[in-house]
């Protein structure tokens, strides 16, 4: 957002922050937020590189289309032990998968 634009809406009444103050999160808490978005769409984009679709992923992991579903929007509703289960049964190495979750830092 613009300056400019933040102003605006400061000018009018709006608050301007961010999600993490809006939620009133803690860093920790925020942390593992981005943690999981990033191995969310890391599950998403090796999933499709493999070319399989969420059904056959679930019945890899022994699980439901809707809870890879969830996984990858990175939803609360799949524990992140199971995402990252799923990358590992995708052949993501422990190497890449620190790679993805430093990118969360």
């Amino acid at each position: 957002m613009t300056s400019q634009r933040k102003r605006m809406l400061e000018s009018v009444g709006f608050k301007v922050g961010t999600v993490q103050e809006f939620l009133g999160l803690s860093d920790a808490e925020m942390q593992v937020i981005e943690i999981r978005v990033c191995l969310a769409k890391a599950l998403r984009a090796l999933r499709q590189k493999k070319g399989l679709s969420q059904v056959a992923v679930a019945r890899l992991i022994e699980s439901s289309q809707a809870r890879v579903a969830t996984m990858e929007n990175g939803g609360s509703g799949a524990t992140l032990d199971l995402l990252v289960r799923a990358l590992v049964v995708l052949g993501m190495t422990p190497r890449q998968l620190g790679n993805v979750v430093a990118k969360a830092a």
